[in-house]
């Protein structure tokens, strides 16, 4: 099978390559949470209009390995752009590792209430919008408006990918919706203003809303690759304002593995340990990575 002249397999032939390294039935509690990380393969059927395209795989077992190598014992799988509304792949890990995964989708807004509730019974807890170099949707339309009523009714949060500089319309337009809204990547503020971006200052004032979360990932990113590639020091000058602002209630810590065009200067291990440096403080560390995502992302205790 092809599509947009690339060659894809099936979803099942896929599963087939998943390890058995990790037994369902013998899930731990947990103990940290990744909050933000891919799965893919090549030969997935792509999205026709998508900025990156992987040329190698990032499949559940590997991710596993890595997981169990940095002592993280859960994790949150986001669709990849690349893959847009194909959700297959990520729920097919879903199925397998039911108690370790929850997974955050990426769906039109016109979905029917059937394929919401069969995604919530996966394990699926979020709905993402992933609007780098996208035009914005019309959030405050009809359509828009029912789709973020059916996803308040699940108690889904809508997690948002977008410049800086749109975090003020697409914030405003969701928490006026009643949503759950989680920021990915600090907000995504221009490397060349960093966190003195006014998209970021206006993050910054949006922590007594009681219904934002921040993700502490991919700093890179958001940081001049002249100067700082991995992001470590943009991560850390932001990660005091955003403690100051949410405080590690609404903070959580993402690998952004396979830390996709940027896998050359960071892995796994580089992203848990600028954590050290990002929230020194070990009871607001354990809130980041354990207590504050278990609770958000429907893991059971």
């Amino acid at each position: 099978m092809t599509r947009d002249g690339e060659t894809t397999i099936s979803q099942d032939q896929a599963a087939e390559g998943f390890a058995d390294r990790w037994c369902v039935q013998d899930a731990p509690a947990a103990v940290a949470i990744d909050s933000h990380a891919h799965v893919f393969i090549q030969g997935l059927p792509l999205a026709r209009e998508r900025r990156h395209t992987p040329d190698y795989n990032a499949s559940v077992d590997d991710y596993a390995q890595q997981l169990a190598a940095n002592r993280i014992s859960h994790g949150v799988l986001v669709q990849p752009s690349f893959l847009g509304t194909d959700n297959a792949f990520l729920l097919a890990a879903l199925k397998r590792y039911p108690s370790r995964f929850r997974g955050v989708v990426v769906v039109e807004p016109d979905i029917d209430e059937a394929q919401l509730e069969a995604l919530a019974r996966l394990g699926v807890v979020g709905v993402r919008l992933n609007l780098i170099s996208c035009a914005l949707p019309q959030l405050h339309s009809p359509l828009w408006q029912r789709f973020m009523a059916r996803i308040n009714a699940l108690d889904w949060h809508i997690e948002v990918q977008c410049q800086a500089e749109d975090l003020p319309y697409l914030l405003g337009a969701l928490l006026d919706g009643g949503c759950k809204v989680v920021i990915d990547h600090f907000g995504r503020p221009d490397p060349q203003r960093a966190e003195a971006d006014p998209g970021f200052q206006y993050l910054l004032t949006q922590g007594d809303t009681g219904r934002v979360w921040v993700k502490l990932s991919g700093a890179y990113r958001c940081a001049q690759m002249c100067s700082d590639p991995c992001g470590r020091a943009f991560g850390e000058r932001a990660a005091k304002l955003l403690l100051q602002a949410f405080s590690s209630s609404r903070l959580l810590w993402g690998s952004d593995w396979p830390h996709t065009q940027h896998q050359q200067w960071v892995d796994y291990a580089a992203t848990t340990s600028a954590l050290l440096d990002w929230v020194a403080d070990p009871c607001e560390r354990d809130q980041v990575m354990m207590h504050t995502p278990q609770k958000l992302f429907k893991f059971n205790p």
